[in-house]
């Protein structure tokens, strides 16, 4: 039995390195600890986007595919204007194809394993949180996936228009031909799609501020005007045309969820306020024989 004992707490040790470190009581740790476990949770979303951007490379013509979507809708935009615009897309150097390949497997995996990155972060300010409001950040953390995907496919639907709006400059009849380099196109997408994927995540960072009693309901009472001026400031740098449909589309929806979001921290300083100071609800149960 000790035999099986000391057995066990080799293994244990052996495989420490591959854990988190444990959070002591009430969530604390010491500064090492809390490196070790950013460098864990790092480790770990690494690994995912690996895995994901690596089953990514297999499907490449269709990730292509997907990628080139938002230019043809622009081309058919333009040609519907101007049946002779000239329009071509290229791809430069030896290595291009295959940097391209690389690059649409890891946009691709990085999005798919949105949900595994994004508990890591979760999991990371967790350790800070009282007990009774976990659970209050583990339904923001189920509200983040979402929120991530629908600003991703709203950065998506949006570029199409701000390619069309940005090619129609082109002079008519000059016989100009427009031709985009395949690699610079999809920088172009990766930072419009991750932008707004990320851009949407505001409420649920600016909740998990407010469990963590970094950020109160007051402070973003105060800055709410600046930061919707910032939000429209965001929209007109994020967006390739500038257009004004093309910003309201991202700042609108961030203007929204941040007025969301700060009521759901004054309703959580309310309840927090009234647990401190000591009323056991139990008391106040009807019980019915």
């Amino acid at each position: 039995m000790a035999t099986d004992t000391r057995q066990s707490d080799e293994d244990h040790r052996r495989f420490a390195r591959f854990r988190p470190p444990q959070a002591g009581e009430g969530g604390t740790m010491s500064l090492l600890d809390h490196i070790r476990e950013l460098r864990y949770r790092i480790i770990v979303s690494f690994i995912a986007v690996v895995i994901t951007s690596s089953v990514a490379f297999v499907f490449y013509r269709p990730l292509v595919e997907i990628v080139m979507h938002p230019y043809q809708q622009a081309s058919l935009a333009i040609k519907a204007k101007n049946p002779t615009a000239s329009l071509q897309v290229v791809n430069t150097g030896v290595v291009a194809p295959f940097v391209l390949n690389m690059r649409v497997a890891i946009v691709a995996g990085l999005i798919a394993a949105c949900p595994i990155w994004l508990y890591q972060v979760w999991a990371f300010i967790v350790p800070g949180l009282l007990v009774n409001e976990k659970k209050w950040a583990l339904r923001f953390l189920g509200s983040a996936i979402p929120l991530f995907l629908l600003g991703s496919v709203l950065g998506y639907w949006v570029l199409p228009k701000g390619i069309a709006l940005m090619l129609n400059f082109t002079p008519h009849g000059m016989g100009i031909t427009n031709l985009l380099d395949m690699n610079a196109f999809l920088a172009l997408e990766i930072r419009v799609i991750l932008l707004f994927g990320v851009s949407f995540l505001l409420p649920v960072v600016l909740v998990l501020l407010n469990l963590i009693h970094v950020l109160s309901s007051a402070q973003l009472k105060a800055a709410r005007k600046w930061s919707i001026f910032g939000f429209f400031c965001l929209g007109a740098f994020v967006n390739p045309s500038g257009d004004p449909i093309s910003m309201c589309a991202l700042a609108i929806p961030l203007s929204v969820m941040y007025v969301i979001a700060e009521w759901i921290c004054r309703s959580n300083e309310r309840k927090r306020s009234t647990d401190n100071m000591g009323i056991d609800k139990s008391e106040f149960d009807i019980q019915i024989d």
